[in-house]
């Protein structure tokens, strides 16, 4: 999905954004690409908001696979970054 402003599901304000090291004892569900445009118009978008709408993307998908976390599978490229999915329960 592109786009530029991303709103959050009802079901993806409950999922959490984790490192790779705190999944331990979560299960993994699979995983999510998230794409944005990181350029508007040739203006280059700010990294902390491209990041922001990807890591929003990811949670919406997650939400929608049952997943209750996120972790970050890549770095940012173009755009474009891969997430983990996981349900860790609570």
């Amino acid at each position: 999905t592109s786009c530029a402003w991303v709103e959050l599901t009802q079901d993806a304000q409950q999922v959490r954004i984790l490192s790779a090291s705190d999944t331990g004892a979560c299960n993994k569900l699979g995983q999510t690409t998230a794409s944005v445009a990181d350029n508007i118009g040739g203006v280059k978008r700010r990294d902390d908001i491209v990041q922001a709408n990807l890591e929003k993307l990811a949670r919406n998908t997650a939400a929608e696979m049952k997943g209750d976390a996120i972790a970050p599978a890549s770095p940012i490229k173009d755009g474009r970054q891969t997430f983990d999915v996981y349900h860790c329960g609570r």
